[in-house]
């Protein structure tokens, strides 16, 4: 399936949920923020929400420092 993550066309295999996405690019057990379509998505929802060909999503993880 193919998304737009982040400005760039990702082909992302077997994805069906936001969670799918997220486990793809290794992001699961981060803290981020996704926003679906102009949408924020609640983590609570990332399991449930599915995802389509050509939907948008931004991913926004948080980076630690000093």
């Amino acid at each position: 399936m193919k998304l737009h993550v982040n400005g760039q066309w990702k082909e992302v295999p077997q994805a069906r949920t936001v969670a799918d996405v997220l486990a793809h690019f290794h992001l699961s057990h981060r803290l981020v923020i996704v926003e679906l379509n102009r949408v924020i998505v609640p983590r609570e929802e990332y399991a449930a929400r599915p995802v389509q060909e050509g939907d948008t999503m931004e991913i926004v993880h948080f980076v630690g420092g000093g």
